[in-house]
């Protein structure tokens, strides 16, 4: 194990690495084309229905903008569209996305720049997040600077297949800037305001200037007219919310409810994902490793099921990770009153106490975002065979991922360095 130096991860609680090796550094993302994005569907249901199913390709789009403007283009409402899961933005990515009765035609005429829209099928239900089987993915990490290239890869390539940290990516917290899990907080504490100026305000060093100028104005001013005036159109998403203050002076819970809804959940979500990440690195810290269960240790199998692991257990359990019937995973809380099970999840327990969350909370962001936050299991590793090739400086990965499960975090094993080179 190995602990990364950079303020960010830790801020976002991915505080390690599953080796001590050292890393190839280097840079994703030098072109949209280096980051590839497969999305595998389910099996197609049986019969028909009212929801077209459209395959769509798009390039440097961010989803839910993506989603917005295919909307207007059709002149629909943008909560007719489903999808099963979100795609980067700088990337070249292929999902599926449901439309609720649009007929082809209408599809066929959709013209945006860097986006494709196939009609696929009708179906009788609409695509929900985590209706795929999971993602293929094509990298391409530039300028690689490690001493030993080809056999810091193939070690690296081991690692993935034994099992690095699940942590949840730095894109899941907003790439360049890691804001959605704080607005998550202030929504679970019932401080919309808060949220508001954390969104449209909190300014970064990667955004550009102009853009940071105006986020810092309206923070300390308090201004949504002023910053109406400045914000650029593209920047929806905030000038919606600005609309609403400006016409209804300090109805934070009503600018927060201008997002659509599954953005909106996204932000506890977020914080859930935080909250993931830092009892992941505090398993790793106590020394426990990612695939050798101890007692407390809540274990999932492949069928669902979920089981605890008791020191009686503890030789069972050993024997059925090692077959891969079943992974060690830590739970994320949610409306449900919160036991801690193993010494990770005291972790969780103590950020929860510190910050004043509870069950309460999370039933009224419930009813506030109108998304269940029930709780969820993650597995604390990430296993998959990854495919590389050294091409000088450069490195390509190919490889495959379960719903939910980030390239980035792939990435990261292999480049320890900036995260920001990742985005």
């Amino acid at each position: 194990m190995r602990q990364s130096p950079y303020p960010l991860e830790h801020d976002l609680g991915m505080r390690c690495y599953a080796s001590d090796a050292e890393g190839i550094g280097g840079k994703l993302r030098t072109v949209a084309e280096d980051f590839v994005v497969e999305e595998i569907p389910l099996p197609a249901p049986a019969g028909s229905g009212p929801y077209l199913i459209c395959r769509l390709t798009k390039k440097n789009w961010e989803h839910q903008h993506a989603i917005k403007e295919i909307a207007k283009k059709m002149g629909i409402s943008h909560r007719r569209i489903g999808w099963a899961g979100t795609k980067d933005r700088r990337a070249v990515t292929t999902q599926y996305i449901s439309i609720y009765k649009v007929n082809r035609e209408a599809v066929e005429h959709v013209r945006l720049k860097d986006i494709t829209l196939e009609p696929v099928r009708e179906q009788n239900a609409p695509l929900a997040l985590g209706d795929l089987t999971g993602n293929r993915f094509s990298l391409i990490i530039r300028d690689c600077t490690g001493s030993s290239l080809a056999t810091t890869v193939k070690r690296t390539v081991t690692d993935t297949a034994t099992g690095i940290p699940n942590y949840y990516g730095l894109q899941r917290f907003g790439g360049i800037r890691p804001v959605t899990h704080r607005v998550g907080e202030y929504i679970l504490l019932g401080d919309y305001k808060g949220a508001v100026l954390t969104y449209i305000g909190r300014a970064y060093p990667q955004e550009p200037e102009e853009i940071r100028k105006i986020r810092q104005i309206f923070y300390e001013k308090r201004d949504p007219a002023l910053a109406l005036a400045a914000l650029p159109i593209a920047m929806g998403f905030e000038r919606a919310m600005l609309q609403h203050l400006y016409n209804r002076p300090d109805d934070y819970a009503g600018a927060l409810g201008e997002l659509p809804p599954k953005l909106l959940s996204m932000f506890v979500s977020a914080f859930q994902s935080y909250l993931f990440n830092e009892a992941l690195s505090a398993r790793l810290e106590s020394g426990l490793s990612l695939t050798e269960a101890a007692p407390g240790d809540r274990l999932i199998f492949a069928n669902g099921r979920k089981d605890i692991v008791t020191a009686a257990t503890l030789g069972t359990a050993a024997r059925l990770i090692e077959r891969e019937r079943c992974g060690i995973a830590i739970f994320m809380p949610g409306r449900e009153p919160y036991t801690p099970s193993s010494e990770s999840e005291c972790r969780i327990a103590e950020i929860l106490e510190e910050r004043g969350v509870g069950p309460e909370n999370f039933s009224k962001a419930s009813a506030f975002v109108r998304t269940a936050f029930d709780g969820a299991l993650r597995p604390v590793a990430l296993k998959t065979y990854v495919t590389a090739d050294v091409e000088v400086t450069n490195v390509r990965l190919s490889f495959t991922l379960p719903p939910g499960h980030y390239a980035t975090t792939v990435a990261r094993e292999f480049m320890k360095t900036d995260p920001l080179y990742m985005i």
